[in-house]
C-alpha cells in the first residue's frame, strides 16, 4: 500500500467523530490503538470489505497499532446495519467456518506481522444477565430508535427484535475490552461505532474517535452485498475480476479509484472532472482501474494478461485462449454443468441466465432450461465460457 499519511482522515472517509481529537493523538507522534470489526456471515471478502481493510492497513504503514476483531459471537446474532429486514443468524459452525477464510484473505490486504487478531467471543459469551443490564442501562430506547433503518421498519410495519438493540452494546463493548483510540469502519456502522465511543466514557476508558469509509456500490449499483450477487470479490480470478470491474457505472470511476487503489489523489480528481466534462474516454479510465486493483490482488502480468482477455473477448469478439474444459456424459443436464463447474452459483442463477437469453452454444442462444450439455463452446452471461467435451 502507498496512501501517504496525510491522508489519513481524508481518503475515502466519510466522516471523524469527533475530528479535533483524531488530529490531536496523531499529531502527538505516538501510536495510536486502532481496530476494525467484521462478522464472519459470508466465506468471502469483496472490493466493499476492502475499503477499510485498506485503511487499517495505511495506519498500519504510518506505524500504529491495528487490532482486526472477528466477531464470532456478534456474527450469531444479526447486524441490522443498513438492512430494512432481520438478518438471519448464523450457527457457530457457520461463524467459524467463515472466519477461518476471512483471515486467510484480510492476509492480501494488512501486514499479518503488525497485526493482533482477536474474537469477541472471548469476552461476550462470558457476559452474564447482570453485565448485559449494566451495559444497557448506558442507551434509551429513544437513542435506539435515532437509527434510520429502526425509523424506516417501523414506518413499514417491519418488526425488530430486541435482539437487534442489544447488538450496538455488544459490539460497542468490543472498544471497552481492547481500550482503543480509534475504531473505523464504513459508515453503515456509525451508529455502532458511536455506541462504543460512548461505552468507553463510561468505563472510563480513554476517549476514542470514529472513522467512517466510503460504501461502494456493486456491479449493479446497489450497495455491494452477497445478498445482490453485484460482488467483486478478492478470490475472483483475473480475467473475472477485470471483467465484473469493467461493467460498473461510468459514474462510480473515481469512487473505486479512491477507495480499492493507490492511484494518487490528483489523478483521482483529474478522472472524476474528465468523465464530468467528457474530455476522455470513461472506458480507458475504467481500464486502467481494473488494471490496478487486479495487480493488486493478482500481480502484474495476471493484470496485462486479463486485459489481454477481455479486448479479445469484447473488442475482437472472440473466445479466451485459457476458456476452461470439461468432459462430461451423454444427456448430463446443462444446469447440472454450469453449476458444478462453478461458471454459476446455483441452479436458480443458471435458470434465469436462460431465460434472459445469456447463454449461449456456439453462438446460438439457449432457449430451454432443460437443455443436456452438448458438445460445443458455452458463454454464460458477458464474461464466461465453457469448453464441454464429450466425456466416456
Amino acid at each position: 500500500m502507498a496512501t501517504p499519511a496525510s491522508e489519513l482522515l481524508t481518503r475515502a472517509v466519510t466522516n471523524v467523530t469527533p475530528k479535533k481529537l483524531a488530529e490531536e493523538k496523531l499529531k502527538s507522534g505516538k501510536s495510536i490503538r486502532v481496530y476494525f470489526g467484521i462478522d464472519p456471515t459470508g466465506t468471502k471478502i469483496h472490493l466493499g470489505h476492502s475499503v477499510p481493510l485498506r485503511k487499517m492497513r495505511a495506519f498500519q504503514d504510518a506505524g500504529h497499532q491495528v487490532i482486526l476483531i472477528i466477531g464470532s459471537f456478534t456474527a450469531m446474532i444479526g447486524d441490522p446495519s443498513g438492512r430494512d429486514t432481520l438478518r438471519e443468524a448464523l450457527s457457530a459452525e457457520q461463524v467459524k467456518k467463515n472466519f477461518e477464510t476471512y483471515i486467510e484473505q484480510a492476509k492480501l490486504l494488512l501486514n499479518t506481522e503488525k497485526l493482533e487478531i482477536r474474537y469477541n467471543h472471548e469476552w461476550l459469551e462470558k457476559i452474564d444477565a447482570k453485565k448485559m443490564m449494566e451495559l444497557a442501562s448506558h442507551y434509551t430506547v429513544q437513542q435506539m430508535l435515532e437509527r434510520d433503518m429502526f425509523e424506516k421498519r417501523i414506518k413499514d410495519g417491519n418488526p425488530i427484535s430486541v435482539v437487534e438493540f442489544l447488538y450496538p452494546l455488544l459490539v460497542g463493548y468490543d472498544s471497552v475490552i481492547l481500550d482503543v483510540d480509534c475504531e473505523l469502519g464504513g459508515n453503515d456502522q456509525y451508529f455502532n461505532m458511536l455506541a462504543g465511543r460512548t461505552l468507553q466514557k463510561a468505563y472510563g476508558k480513554r476517549d476514542k474517535f470514529v472513522l467512517t469509509t466510503k460504501l461502494i456500490e456493486g456491479t449493479d449499483g446497489r450497495k455491494m452485498s452477497k445478498s445482490y450477487e453485484n460482488c467483486i470479490y478478492l478470490t475472483d480470478a483475473p480475467n473475472e475480476m477485470y471483467g465484473r470491474l469493467m461493467t460498473i457505472r461510468d459514474d462510480l470511476i473515481p469512487t473505486y479509484m479512491e477507495c480499492c487503489t493507490d492511484i494518487p489523489m490528483k489523478d483521482v480528481q483529474e478522472a472524476e472532472k474528465a468523465i464530468k466534462n467528457g474530455s476522455t474516454n470513461p472506458k480507458e479510465l475504467k481500464m486502467r482501474l481494473a488494471r490496478e486493483i487486479v495487480t493488486l490482488y493478482h500481480g502484474k502480468d495476471a493484470a496485462v494478461h486479463a486485459e489481454q482477455q477481455f479486448e479479445s473477448v469484447f473488442k475482437d469478439k472472440g473466445v479466451p485462449d485459457d476458456v476452461q474444459e470439461v468432459s462430461v456424459k451423454s444427456g448430463t443436464s446443462l444446469i447440472d454443468v454450469l453449476v458444478s463447474e462453478k461458471i454459476v452459483s446455483s441452479k436458480s442463477e443458471a435458470r434465469r441466465l436462460i431465460e434472459q437469453n445469456a447463454v449461449k452454444k456456439d453462438d446460438t442462444v439457449i432457449t430451454r432450461v432443460d437443455a443436456k450439455a452438448e458438445e460445443g463452446i458455452y458463454k454464460v452471461g458477458k464474461r464466461k465460457f465453457l469448453k464441454i467435451k464429450k466425456g466416456k
